[in-house]
């Protein structure tokens, strides 16, 4: 297990940016798993090592505050970030995933222009740049 990439789970079902943030955590020797399902997000999450959660925060896949409480209730993952983006004038959403236990709630250009930072798992400046 020692020999395995750090894992990066994510609730994306834009195309383009799951691909975008394959490419970056990839370039920082991260595996990303794509989660798509309720079930598979109970299955594959439980007992994993996943280092770092993305969740879009428009995902139609899965409730994403829903997928945010599940992550924050398992205690293996209670400590994990978690990282979610939405425009920022969706402020409706950004409350609700602030109220489900998400980290770092970002506008979609600024989790773009932070990803690499994101996916190497450097939060200290998100925390100027989160939406409160």
């Amino acid at each position: 297990m020692q020999d395995r990439n750090p894992t990066i789970a994510i609730i994306v079902d834009d195309m383009f940016f799951a691909s975008k943030i394959r490419a970056a955590a990839e370039a920082a020797g991260r595996t990303v798993r794509s989660i798509k399902s309720r079930e598979q997000l109970d299955s594959e999450l439980n007992g994993s090592a996943t280092i770092l959660v993305i969740v879009d925060l428009n995902s139609s896949r899965l409730d994403p505050f829903e997928a945010i409480q599940s992550i924050k209730s398992i205690t293996d993952l209670a400590s994990v970030p978690v990282v979610s983006f939405v425009s920022h004038v969706q402020t409706n959403l950004i409350r609700r995933a602030q109220e489900a236990g998400c980290d770092y709630v970002l506008p979609r250009s600024v989790f773009s222009q932070m990803l690499p930072e994101i996916v190497a798992g450097s939060f200290d400046k998100l925390n100027t740049r989160a939406t409160s």
